[in-house]
C-alpha cells in the first residue's frame, strides 16, 4: 500500500496530526449524517484530509449532493464507486472499496469529539483566511467590508440543524432500522411485539400490590441475562440481596425457600452464564431518574455495556422537578425513563401499581392505573397482570396487552405464575376472553379513556 504524505506538508494545515483513524471516522460521519455533512461542507477544504483515497471519496460525495440535492445512501455510494472511480489507479480503487465495506460494518467511536474537533479546526482555518483578507482591506480603510468578512467567517460551520428534511433526507426513511429487541422469554408476547422490547423503548408492567409485578420484572431481566446480555436492575422497594435471590430462583428453578440450603448448586448453575447482572438498591423516594442516569454513566465509564435497564418501580422514584400535582410528577418520571432508554440505546422496563379497583379485577385495564393515566401513553409496550385470590391458589392469572407500538393490542393471555420459584409462562391467547363482560367493559373503558386523553392533549397516541 502506498505511503501518502500531507498535501500541504504542514501538520497545522491538515488533519494529519489527528491520525488516520480520526480522518476515517470523520469521513464516515460525513457519509452517515446528512446534517453534519451540511454543517462541515461550509468550512471543509478537502485538502485538509491527509489521505488521497479519503479526499477522492469525499469529493465525490459532495459532488453528488450538489448535483442531486440529496444525501447519498449506502447503495448510492456503491454506485458512485463503480462509476466514478473507473479511471483511478488500482491502489486507490482498492483503498476506497475496502473503506466503503468497513464503514458499513462498524460504528464511529467518540462521535461528538470527532465532530467538534473537526469543526473547530476547519472554522479556525476559515477565520485565518478571513483575517488575511482583512489585512488588504485594512489598507483601503474598508472597515465595513472587514466586519462583513470576519462575521461571515464566524457564521460558517455553525449548527444548521432544522430537523428532518423531507427531500434532503429522502433516503433516510428507507433505511432498515435495527430495534435490537430483547426477548421477553414469552413466545406469545414476542410474536406480537416484533421479538420483544427494542432499544430506546419503554415497557410498563401494571399490577396491584401483591400480584407479582416485581417478579415479572425479574423474569424479564433473567431472560436477558440467559441470552448473554447485561442487565442493570434498580430496586426501590426490596433489598438488593432479595432481588438477587429471585434471579437465582428464576434462572435455576430452585424454590425461594430452598436457596439458603442449595448455595453450591445455585453457583454451579449460574457461574457460566455470559450475561451480567448489576443490582442497585435505593430507599423508596430517594432516587430520581437523574440519580439512575448518573449511576449508569459510572458503569459505562468503567467500560461496561448496558443491554437492559429495569426500574422497580417508577412510581417509587423521586421526581426530578417538583410539581403541584402528583399526576404531573408521575408523567414527568415516565417521560424521563423513556428518554433514558433513548440515551443508553436499550430497552427500559418498569412497573406501575394499580389502584384498589385492580385488586380483584379479572382483567386490569387502563382504568385501574393509579394517578396519571397519561403516563402510559409515553410507553411503547404496556401490559397488566391480574390475579384473583382463586388464581393465586391455582398459579394462574391473566395479562392484558393495553398498548403495543409495534403490533396489535387489546389482547388477553392466560398465564401460569408460580411465585415459589419465579416461574412465569404466558400461554396461548384465550380467544373467548373478550366475550367475557369484564373484559368487554375493560376494552370500552380503555377506548373511552383514550378519547378523553386525546381530547385533552389534542395529540396523537403514537
Amino acid at each position: 500500500m502506498e505511503r501518502e504524505v500531507s498535501v500541504v506538508g504542514q501538520n497545522d494545515l491538515t488533519f494529519s496530526k489527528f491520525g488516520k483513524p480520526f480522518q476515517e471516522s470523520l469521513v464516515q460521519l460525513i457519509v452517515e449524517q446528512r446534517t453534519f455533512a451540511d454543517q462541515i461542507e461550509e468550512v471543509l477544504d478537502i485538502e485538509f484530509i491527509e489521505f488521497k483515497y479519503l479526499r477522492s471519496f469525499v469529493r465525490r460525495i459532495f459532488e453528488y449532493r450538489q448535483k442531486y440535492k440529496t444525501h447519498p445512501s449506502y447503495q448510492n455510494l456503491v454506485t458512485i464507486f463503480k462509476t466514478e472511480f473507473e479511471d483511478e489507479n488500482e491502489v486507490l480503487k482498492n483503498q476506497v472499496k475496502d473503506y466503503i465495506i468497513r464503514i458499513n460494518k462498524t460504528d464511529v467511536d467518540g462521535e461528538e469529539y470527532i465532530k467538534d474537533t473537526a469543526l473547530d479546526f476547519c472554522r479556525k482555518q476559515k477565520l485565518k483566511e478571513a483575517m488575511v483578507r482583512s489585512i488588504a482591506l485594512l489598507q483601503k480603510s474598508s472597515f465595513d467590508e472587514i466586519s462583513s468578512v470576519i462575521n461571515d467567517a464566524l457564521k460558517l460551520g455553525a449548527s444548521n440543524e432544522a430537523g428532518y428534511d423531507w427531500i434532503k433526507d429522502f433516503e433516510e426513511r428507507f433505511k432498515i432500522r435495527a430495534r435490537n429487541p430483547v426477548s421477553t422469554g414469552w413466545a406469545e408476547i414476542d410474536k406480537i411485539s416484533k421479538s420483544g422490547l427494542g432499544k430506546g423503548e419503554l415497557g410498563v408492567v401494571i399490577a396491584p400490590t401483591g400480584a407479582g409485578k416485581s417478579m415479572v420484572l425479574t423474569h424479564l431481566g433473567a431472560k436477558a441475562i440467559e441470552a448473554g446480555l447485561n442487565v442493570v436492575h434498580f430496586t426501590l422497594e426490596l433489598l438488593d440481596t432479595v432481588v438477587a435471590g429471585r434471579y437465582d430462583s428464576c434462572i435455576t428453578g430452585i424454590e425461594l425457600n430452598d436457596l439458603m440450603d442449595k448455595k453450591d448448586e445455585i453457583y454451579e448453575k449460574i457461574k457460566d452464564i455470559d450475561g451480567r447482572l448489576i443490582i442497585k438498591e435505593y430507599p423508596t423516594k430517594t432516587a430520581s431518574v437523574k440519580t439512575i442516569k448518573n449511576h449508569l454513566d459510572k458503569i459505562v465509564k468503567k467500560g461496561n455495556d448496558i443491554d437492559m435497564i429495569i426500574v422497580d418501580y417508577a412510581d417509587l422514584l423521586k421526581p426530578t422537578t417538583k410539581y403541584r400535582e402528583k399526576r404531573t410528577e408521575l408523567e414527568s418520571i415516565y417521560e424521563e425513563l423513556r428518554n433514558l432508554a433513548h440515551e443508553f440505546s436499550c430497552p427500559v422496563w418498569t412497573a406501575s401499581q394499580t389502584n384498589r379497583s385492580g385488586l380483584d379485577a379479572e382483567v386490569i385495564t387502563m382504568n385501574a392505573i393509579s394517578e396519571a393515566f397519561s403516563k402510559c401513553f409515553v410507553a411503547d409496550f404496556i401490559f397488566s397482570v391480574s390475579r384473583t385470590i382463586m388464581d393465586k391458589t391455582k398459579n394462574s392469572g391473566r395479562i392484558f396487552v393495553a398498548k403495543n407500538r409495534n403490533g396489535p393490542d387489546g389482547m388477553v393471555f392466560p398465564i401460569f405464575m408460580d411465585t415459589s420459584n419465579v416461574k412465569i409462562d404466558v400461554l396461548k391467547q384465550d380467544k373467548d376472553a373478550f366475550n367475557k363482560p369484564s373484559t368487554k367493559l375493560g376494552k370500552n373503558v380503555l377506548r373511552q379513556k383514550y378519547v378523553e386523553y386525546m381530547t385533552k392533549n389534542n395529540g396523537s397516541s403514537n
